[in-house]
């Protein structure tokens, strides 16, 4: 049974030559490097974490061993995932891209809409692959765990980097970001990867809170006197760059290391690979079958060298 397809075009005049799709979640954090990405995971991938303490004592004459070294480790396993869709030819001898069919009766997919339906797939599976990264939930269908679930479950983040968070405005904004940067670690301050990544509604409260209209000491002209026409370029917060990562649940953040989150897939050519396949050689039918699959899964090293903003941590 072919994918439901539901045709309410008109044709008036000539065409254009493109469709259009309703404006789709973009995927940054893989995009803008904000995750560093293990490509080529088959199966598994460890990340070896070590731990020590107290390395530095007084010299002596002697070899005297310090320290304690703990080893642990977490496992990137990605899981499979498809898009299957099938499309039958026939809907469209009605429509207006007919024409672009062919005048025989063993009609082709329209061309140009071929390619946007490989496109539209790429274009959905980001969308996808950038929820799941921070709020993934694996018991759901087409989802793996995301970071923001597991820490969540995690007793080794400590409550005092478990922020609690609020509807995030552009009044209260610069207050709760000073919240997340005042709870880091001080060893972590300063790191050159360290983000802040965000909700995209809290990049925008931040983006306010500069015009202006934040009670932030910034004038009724805002930062540099612009107002409202603030630039969306690199912001930071307290030194901090900040991230805005559109797969975040509305007011949740994270501080972390960019290093100390990952991203594991099969080849990264998988994630742009999209067959489209004409049936009509293969069984005498008028369909056509879009077909992708990739892997993808997601983990952060350690807990202890993150900020959460906005997560209820239930094992804390």
């Amino acid at each position: 049974m072919a994918t439901t397809t539901s045709i309410t075009t008109t044709y008036a005049g000539e065409f254009a030559g493109k469709y259009l799709a309703a404006a789709l979640l973009s995927g940054p954090t893989l995009e803008k490097g904000g995750i560093t990405v293990m490509p080529n995971v088959k199966f598994k991938q460890v990340i070896k974490k070590i731990a020590t303490d107290g390395l530095v004592k007084n010299a002596t004459c002697d070899f005297d061993p310090t320290s304690t070294i703990t080893l642990t480790e977490k496992i990137l396993q990605p899981e499979s995932f498809q898009v299957n869709l099938q499309l039958c030819k026939k809907d469209f001898q009605s429509d207006w891209e007919s024409l672009s069919m062919g005048f025989s009766a063993f009609d082709t997919l329209p061309k140009n809409f071929a390619d946007f339906l490989i496109g539209h797939a790429s274009e959905k599976v980001a969308a996808s692959i950038e929820t799941s990264i921070w709020r993934g939930v694996n018991a759901t269908a087409g989802e793996f765990d995301g970071v923001m679930t597991q820490l969540a479950t995690d007793a080794s983040l400590p409550a005092g980097q478990e922020i609690a968070g609020t509807t995030v405005t552009g009044v209260n904004v610069i207050t709760e970001l000073g919240k997340i940067v005042d709870a880091l670690p001080s060893t972590l301050y300063g790191k050159e990867d360290l983000k802040l990544y965000v909700s995209q509604n809290i990049y925008r409260a931040y983006i306010r809170a500069l015009g202006g209209f934040g009670a932030s000491g910034l004038g009724a002209n805002g930062y540099e006197g612009k107002g409202t026409n603030q630039v969306l370029g690199n912001l930071f917060f307290d030194g901090v760059e900040i991230f805005m990562a559109n797969g975040l649940a509305a007011n949740t953040a994270l501080l972390a290391q960019t290093s100390n989150l990952y991203f594991a897939t099969g080849l990264m050519n998988d994630q742009n690979e999209v067959k489209v396949l004409d049936m009509s050689d293969l069984d005498g039918s008028q369909n056509v079958r879009v077909i992708m699959r990739f892997t993808a899964d997601a983990k952060y090293g350690f807990a202890s060298e993150l900020v959460t903003y906005g997560v209820v941590n239930t094992a804390n």
